[in-house]
């Protein structure tokens, strides 16, 4: 027991000496890029614009903190953007066959969950590499969606479901802002102060002796999978919600965003470093150099390849952050 509490304890003071770097080095990056687009395109400063910033950026932050909880165990998730589209397909079916938002939206974030626990099966009971068994849900995902829709988009409405993806009545005030932050601080919470939190820093940092000093690894791992599937979920019925669309084809790549949004925060892909402000602090960077170079006219292309740049230079400066440690 006393050698299960000293792996606690080291986990979380690694966590803490090594994630602020980390963290607070992308938030000065934040705060650099927003004074610089604010200097050379007065337009982006106005609030109507930071609060587009916030909407574009919600999408990414809720798959960036599931995915965040994966990271810190080492592992990954390349089945996020499958499962937003899945999500949203079988939440726009049950709404249009007669079903209730309410449980319509209960069903997609089950199915979401439901994915979430096959990547923890698949990796945790049949010993496959997270990489390998995330990349098959995210066919099998994408394969189901497109079946059971044919291809073809799901026009889904009704005034509950409508208000996920729109604003507080009588305001411009997006829906999606709110559920960002209720999000950020639920799992902060989850991350930070709950046992999960330090079960999860404690296999990312050295999975044998978590093992070892009586930690349920196959249990954790299916709880955080499930975290990353549900989150994902929610994502895909709040898109869903925007766009008043349910598609198959939604979703596509969003696992990139998710994972750079948390590598750039500062969670380290060796696992047993990460936390959620980090993410937020990344996905908001990135949400930050879209919209900027979107209003500097700079093509989907040359962004992609700033934000690639981006992510490369964060993962870089991780692994020297390591050979310090």
């Amino acid at each position: 027991m006393n050698e299960m509490v000293n792996l606690k304890n080291e986990s979380t003071n690694a966590v803490a000496a090594k994630s602020f770097f980390g963290k607070f080095a992308a938030f000065a990056a934040l705060i650099l890029l927003i004074i610089v687009f604010s200097i050379i395109c007065p337009p982006f400063r106005t609030l109507n614009n930071l609060l587009t910033v916030a909407l574009q950026t919600s999408i990414i932050s809720f798959i960036g903190v599931g995915v965040t909880f994966v990271i810190i165990t080492a592992g990954i998730d390349l089945g996020i953007g499958s499962v937003i589209a899945l999500s949203g397909v079988a939440t726009g079916l049950a709404m249009n066959a007669g079903c209730p938002s309410l449980p319509a939206i209960l069903l997609g974030l089950v199915v979401g969950i439901i994915c979430g626990l096959f990547n923890g099966f698949v990796i945790s009971n049949m010993k496959l590499p997270p990489f390998i068994a995330t990349l098959g849900t995210m066919m099998i995902a994408r394969g189901l969606a497109l079946y059971i829709t044919n291809a073809a988009p799901i026009t889904v409405s009704s005034p509950f479901f409508d208000l996920l993806g729109g604003t507080i009545p009588g305001t411009n005030f997006p829906v999606p802002i709110i559920i960002m932050i209720l999000v950020a601080l639920v799992f902060a919470f989850v991350l930070n102060k709950t046992r999960l939190g330090r079960y999860a820093y404690a296999i990312g940092s050295n999975e044998e002796a978590a093992r070892l000093s009586g930690l349920k690894i196959k249990r954790t791992k299916y709880m955080l999978y499930a975290i990353s599937g549900l989150l994902a979920a929610l994502a895909g019925i709040v898109l869903a919600s925007r766009l008043s669309t349910a598609q198959a084809t939604a979703g596509n790549a969003y696992e990139l965003d998710a994972i750079a949004s948390a590598v750039i925060g500062g969670t380290s892909l060796n696992g047993g470093v990460g936390t959620i402000m980090g993410t937020m602090i990344g996905a908001f960077i990135i949400g930050v150099l879209r919209n900027g170079l979107n209003m500097l006219g700079v093509s989907s292309f040359i962004q992609s390849i700033v934000i690639g740049g981006v992510l490369i230079v964060a993962v870089y400066i991780d692994q020297l952050r390591n050979k310090k440690a």
